[in-house]
């Protein structure tokens, strides 16, 4: 077996729940398995099923530049991951002066239109306690980066005062760091699981099609290359699972001993593969990971992914062949090619975009009509979010408008300590300006 093939010898033995019957979720509610509902979703919510869907927003803090994040680590504050790279502390309704964190001295410059800079906050679940988090950041090229690389993508550690909601600069901890071959789709979530392990999300590496300087050779021969399928050469392309309360080898993490390559060939960081762009994933209620990946010139999708899972990129977009008219439905080693729950396209019918941005699963109890439905946009959604839902004749996804106040283009989502939505906006299309904005969704009726 040369270095090409595929291969992981049923490391989906264990772990891996077949998903293929939770595909159906289209934007006009047609198509195959449209019966199936959303992973997690609770399907007694007394609004299922009657069509009436109502938001409103309510501007939480302004003044940003590209608030890519936000997070609510449950002290009453709200930390917003602005691109360029800021972590702002708001209290209060009020942007406080002093950034909790400032790394511009240490990310790339971020101007006009870049999907680089600070692009990711998860704090650990005792933060109250130890002060720690997390932060993913796009660093100038670092030693192990080839000279032709675009920059080295970070994974740092922190510390930080929790009752002055300060963080310390000179405390940084490096706990990984990758080689991005081009400037786009570096992703950038970083999520602290119901398990305790960090979760981590990698972009294919950037340029076109899964392809060019920094792609990996793959098992897929329509399609050359690239990170999306392999396994063994760099951790691009993948949602990473690493625990950051051990060390092990050296390395400043532990790796979790049922990650499904503990023990099989390729690199046992990863814990599901198949990415194109994964922009924004979250958990569900009932621990289901959502992960939104973001298409190339047709399709978006939403996936829900598990141990093991290949979810597809480069063979496919979406649940379609990528630059092929056909395409197998597995791998050599006849694992399945996973398709995403939730699909829409860039032209068509039902709800159209450019740019999935992942959301939630709705667990809050302000918006009633939201209970059990995941809400997720797109980046010209243009003053909307999107919706999916089951309904009587199957699962549904819509586009909703925001009434009152909101952004015209979404670039996040994030929870705060009560579960409600909050929407991160910006009216450019680029990192430039302070047209950025936090929302809170709502109902109406509020």
């Amino acid at each position: 077996m040369d270095d090409r093939e595929y291969t992981r010898r049923g490391a989906l033995a264990s772990g891996l729940v077949a998903l293929g019957a939770l595909a159906g979720c289209s934007s006009d509610g047609g198509g195959p398995g449209t019966s199936t509902p959303i992973p997690g979703q609770e399907t007694t919510s007394p609004d299922a099923g009657d069509g009436e869907v109502s938001i409103a927003g309510s501007e939480l803090a302004s003044g940003f530049t590209s608030p890519v994040g936000v997070e609510s680590p449950g002290d009453g504050r709200h930390y917003v991951v602005d691109q360029p790279g800021r972590i702002e502390v708001v209290a209060d309704g009020e942007v406080r002066e002093q950034p909790f964190l400032d790394l511009t001295t240490r990310t790339v410059d971020v101007s006009g239109y870049s999907e680089r800079g600070v692009l990711g906050l998860a704090f650990h679940p005792d933060y109250a306690d130890n002060g720690r988090m997390f932060v993913r950041y796009s660093a100038p090229s670092r030693e192990g980066t080839p000279d032709a690389y675009s920059h080295t993508f970070v994974l740092a550690e922190f510390s930080a005062d929790p009752a002055r909601a300060t963080a310390h600069l000179d405390s940084e901890r490096t706990i990984l760091e990758i080689p991005q071959p081009q400037g786009n789709h570096n992703a950038g979530a970083v999520v602290i699981g119901p398990d305790g392990y960090l979760y981590v999300a990698t972009g294919d590496g950037g340029a076109a099609n899964d392809q060019g300087r920094g792609h990996a050779a793959d098992w897929y021969d329509a399609v050359d290359g690239g990170n999306g399928q392999d396994l063994r050469q760099n951790l691009l392309g993948s949602i990473l699972r690493i625990d950051v309360d051990e060390t092990e080898d050296g390395r400043p993490y532990a790796i979790p001993d049922d990650n499904p390559l503990v023990g099989e060939p390729g690199l046992a960081e990863q814990y599901a593969w198949g990415f194109r762009n994964p922009w924004r994933m979250s958990f569900g209620p009932k621990g289901r990971l959502f992960v939104a990946d973001v298409g190339q010139n047709r399709y978006e999708e939403i996936n829900v992914v598990e141990a093991g899972g290949n979810y597809g990129w480069n063979v496919r977009e979406g649940r379609h062949c990528f630059q092929s008219d056909q395409c197998p439905a597995e791998t050599p080693e006849g694992d399945p090619l996973i398709d995403p729950i939730i699909e829409y396209p860039h032209q068509g019918d039902g709800i159209t975009g450019l740019t999935v941005i992942g959301g939630y699963l709705y667990d809050g109890a302000a918006i009633d009509s939201l209970r059990g439905r995941y809400v997720f946009a797109d980046w010209l959604a243009g003053g909307e979010v999107f919706v999916a839902e089951e309904g009587a004749d199957g699962c549904d996804t819509r586009s909703v408008p925001v009434q009152d106040e909101f952004g015209t283009n979404v670039l996040s989502f994030g929870q705060d300590d009560d579960g409600e939505l909050l929407v991160c906006t910006t009216e450019e299309q680029g990192v430039t300006g302070e047209t950025g904005a936090v929302y809170r969704l709502t109902s109406p009726a509020a």
